[in-house]
């Protein structure tokens, strides 16, 4: 049998900025960062876009600058994010939360003031312009940008958006965290009861005894429950400054913003939430089957992701890394070794203890052209996927390394298709090694765990998102009322298949609360399929897939989603057909499932 290889479950962030958040090191850098800020500021106020003989040499300064800054802003927020994570009761490291805020409002005015100069230029003036052959590679980005521009409110009017968004919207995200990272859930164990964070009592939610599952799921909810209120203070009033931005900027369609963020069409969501509706029965007969296999007449919010097998597989952090090391290799050698890099150099937190933040994610730093990835792992193969998503995720970031930074900037739900690719061929990989009948429907199960939650809770997020901006617009939504919109959303989603609902929801998700990115739920539904069909066309393809596969991850920060599956895909997203042949190959698993 292979030996397996021993890695450690800390990340080192030392080699990047030493000592922690009271580096100085990293203060200095920072000091760097607002230096360049200002300069940029500068060369920004002195271009002057309707001057035709130096605008192409001063827009080609301005766009290596531009580059130069966004990606040391993008190191120095991926370290502080990582610092939060990692501690959520660091009290250095929530100063620079609020320093990352003010950093990123004066980068934001720069950009507008710079957006909305290249508005002035006349059409025929800017193809010209972008023509040029030093600016060739960024016209996408930048017709992009100019396009954007061309809808929001005037220079000044949007800087003070920026400006009031530090202590007002963001400051509302901050305001969930942290609450959130304060909070502590009381569960019995054995008699005696102890007080978990928010992130250990859910990995407990995968306990193979319903009793304790059930008491996991109140417990959660009673503590959800306590500061609902709170809650919904955050919700309501960084959706009202959100509603209150589009109202100024003309916009009706609260889609507008999340869809342009991810490059893609209004019918290509369509398409894609039609195809899953049409499929939804599949999803519906397994998780009756569940049920079934459960002892019980009908799951619970709380039993969906309970394991079948009363005998949990668990392995060990260096267990699981080394199965995502072998298997990605089948399908990659270059993804094998990046991801068997990431674990030699400690770029990974997964550490099992009290204080980190809830949740998994994947930071770059683009400067020093490294990751991090962060989660807690407790051995379930639940647990193993996450760190094959992440490391997607991380994969994707490393083949651009030497793109242009303003071509990098991918959209959520391409950068969802990596990571989902990556979890895929780990879960596929698990499911054929299987060593008996029992294993094969639990690793299968696994899988199909995954379609649920991208087509069933997902679309649950995505109709209480959309229901509840609708009704925002009105005035605030009562808690009350918001536990109502999460259950019903969840019924529809589910197709009333479950016994049980979390009301709390909502509250619980820190998704509805990210002010970066409103939407935060169909992008990754997107990238699952859109990863599916991928993953299809890599089986077809054999050898040759894998240049194909990065020059596809290559294009994701410059093309239009519809335009990027065409070139390499020759697919129409906007049509349901792409979408239904990506959810057969899941509707295959169900089967397979019944079957066994």
């Amino acid at each position: 049998m292979q030996s397996t290889k021993e890695y450690s479950q800390t990340w080192d962030l030392d080699v990047i900025f030493p000592g922690g958040s009271e580096s100085k090191e990293f203060q200095t850098y920072l000091h760097t960062v607002q230096d360049e800020i200002s300069k940029l500021e500068s060369s920004v106020e002195d271009f002057d876009p309707k001057d035709s003989l130096t605008s192409a040499t001063k827009l080609v300064d301005i766009t290596n600058s531009l580059e130069s800054t966004m990606k040391k802003l993008r190191e120095s927020f991926a370290f502080i994010s990582c610092l939060s994570a990692q501690n959520v009761k660091d009290s250095h490291a929530n100063l620079l939360v609020g320093k990352r805020s003010a950093l990123k409002a004066e980068m934001d005015a720069v950009k507008t003031v710079f957006d909305q100069k290249l508005v002035a230029v006349d059409d025929e003036s800017w193809n010209n312009l972008v023509s040029d052959e030093r600016l060739q590679n960024l016209s996408f980005v930048l017709s992009e940008t100019r396009n954007k521009a061309k809808e929001l409110l005037s220079e000044d009017q949007e800087v003070l958006i920026n400006d009031l968004a530090v202590d007002g919207y963001h400051a509302w995200g901050q305001m969930y965290d942290a609450i959130v990272g304060n909070m502590n859930v009381e569960i019995e164990e054995d008699g005696e009861v102890i007080s978990y964070s928010v992130g250990q009592a859910a990995n407990k939610l995968s306990n193979p005894d319903r009793e304790v599952r059930k008491h996991v799921f109140e417990q959660m909810g009673k503590a959800w429950s306590d500061h609902a209120d709170l809650f919904g203070q955050t919700l309501n009033h960084l959706s009202g400054f959100r509603l209150q931005k589009y109202k100024h900027r003309g916009w009706d369609n609260v889609l507008k913003e999340p869809l342009a963020i991810n490059r893609m069409e209004e019918d290509t969501l369509n398409a894609m939430w039609t195809a899953i509706s049409n499929n939804k029965q599949h999803f519906v007969k397994f998780l009756n089957k569940k049920a079934e296999l459960l002892g019980l007449d009908k799951l619970s919010m709380y039993d969906i992701g309970a394991p079948i097998s009363k005998s949990v597989k668990k392995s060990s952090y260096s267990e699981g890394a080394n199965f995502i090391v072998k298997h990605f290799r089948e399908f990659s050698p270059k993804m094998a070794e990046f991801a068997e890099m990431a674990f030699d150099k400690r770029w990974i937190e997964a550490e099992d203890r009290a204080g980190k933040r809830p949740g998994g994610f994947c930071t770059s730093f683009p400067d020093s052209e490294q990751t991090r990835v962060f989660m807690t792992y407790s051995g379930t193969t639940s647990n193993i996927s996450t760190l094959a998503h992440e490391l997607g995720h991380a994969y994707h970031q490393h083949v651009m390394n030497d793109v242009h930074g303003l071509n990098q900037g991918y959209a959520m739900n391409v950068a969802e298709t990596a990571s989902t690719f990556a979890e895929m061929i780990v879960a596929d990989a698990a499911a054929k090694s299987a060593q008996n009948k029992e294993e094969k429907q639990a690793l299968l199960e696994d899988k199909i765990q995954r379609s649920v939650a991208f087509f069933m809770n997902i679309h649950a997020r995505f109709l209480f998102e959309t229901r509840f901006y609708e009704e925002r617009k009105q005035g605030l939504v009562s808690v009350d009322r918001l536990n109502e919109l999460m259950v019903e959303a969840q019924k529809e989603a589910y197709s009333d298949s479950l016994e049980e609902y979390d009301p709390n929801f909502w509250a619980s998700k820190l998704h509805f609360h990210i002010t970066g990115t409103p939407f935060y739920n169909f992008p990754y539904t997107f990238g699952y399929l859109f990863s599916l069909g991928i993953y299809a066309y890599a089986v077809e393809k054999g050898g040759s897939f894998e240049e194909d596969y990065i020059a596809l991850l290559r294009d994701t920060g410059s093309m239009k989603v519809e335009d990027l599956a065409k070139k390499h895909l020759n697919v129409d997203l906007t049509k349901p057909d792409f979408w239904e042949n990506a959810i057969a190959l899941c509707v295959k698993d169900v089967e397979e499932f019944v079957a066994l």
